[in-house]
């Protein structure tokens, strides 16, 4: 018998591509993924990865495996997550994937609710970028700016956010607008709607700040380096920050509520996606 555990590495080795990436999403060190590998390799009797500078490329039967592995990964997340489904008890873990703002914002500060609601709940937020994937179970709940396209995903839009352009009060009153600096995000961003009206404002102006972070450039349009694009659950309640109106605010993101369509009647799951709209409703 093979050893689920050297395959899942292995599975996750040739998903992500790397090892360091691969045990990123296992939550281990890149050390373990390769000596799961190895063993994995012991146990068939086949070479299954060329080991490379600074990649491991699949052989042949590397790939083969992989795919053998990967639906084996898939038949054991689903048996997961139909054990979760059944459970009628408001009890057990559950894992947030949001955006880094409305985790910070909106849910972190109001999580006290939920323990008083269902002391029961354990809770894992994660306030990432990165969409976290619900068919691994990486996450078992989701907050997102898109629609997703993930086979297997039931999504809500449960709200639409606005945006704003702010600044320090000094800055805004000693600068006239067509004077503006301007605080961006990185290239990273330049699909989004948000940075996209940004640009379009700031024109031939500096971009005095370019940063992934959106809490970097609330602190630096605070210090009055610019003025910066900001969700206005984010901008309005941020000391020391003016929003001002120069042209029409007809940018706009929705929110997206997204669920395993094999979780979404668990009794579990449906408390923490009621406390998630609550949150959102309430920014």
């Amino acid at each position: 018998m093979l050893d689920w555990e050297d395959l899942r590495h292995f599975a996750a080795l040739a998903r992500e591509g790397s090892l360091s990436a691969a045990a990123r999403v296992i939550g281990v060190d890149h050390a373990t993924v390769a000596r799961r590998v190895a063993a994995l390799e012991a146990a068939t009797g086949l070479k299954l990865v060329d080991r490379r500078a600074r990649a491991y490329a699949l052989t042949d039967d590397g790939r083969r495996i992989a795919a053998i592995a990967a639906r084996m990964e898939e038949s054991a997340f689903a048996a997961e997550r139909a054990a979760q489904a059944s459970s009628l008890r408001l009890r057990g873990a559950v894992s947030i994937s949001a955006p880094p703002a409305y985790s910070s914002a909106m849910i972190a500060p109001r999580l006290i609710e939920l323990k008083r609601r269902h002391p029961g709940i354990l809770i894992t937020l994660i306030g990432e970028k990165r969409s976290a994937s619900l068919q691994r179970r990486e996450a078992d709940l989701a907050l997102r700016l898109s629609r997703p396209t993930e086979p297997g995903l039931v999504a809500r839009k449960i709200a639409s956010i606005g945006f704003g352009l702010y600044g320090a009060p000094d800055y805004l009153k000693a600068t006239p607008a067509h004077a503006w600096s301007f605080i961006a995000y990185d290239s990273s961003m330049n699909d989004t709607p948000q940075q996209k009206w940004l640009m379009s404002l700031a024109g031939d102006n500096e971009i005095a700040l370019r940063t992934s972070n959106l809490g970097n450039q609330v602190i630096a349009a605070q210090t009055g380096l610019g003025v910066a694009v900001l969700p206005r659950f984010v901008g309005d309640i941020s000391a020391g920050l003016e929003r001002r109106q120069i042209a029409p605010a007809t940018v706009g993101r929705d929110v997206w509520l997204v669920v395993h369509r094999d979780l979404r009647r668990s009794a579990v799951i449906r408390s923490v996606m009621e406390f998630l709209v609550e949150c959102v409703k309430a920014g």
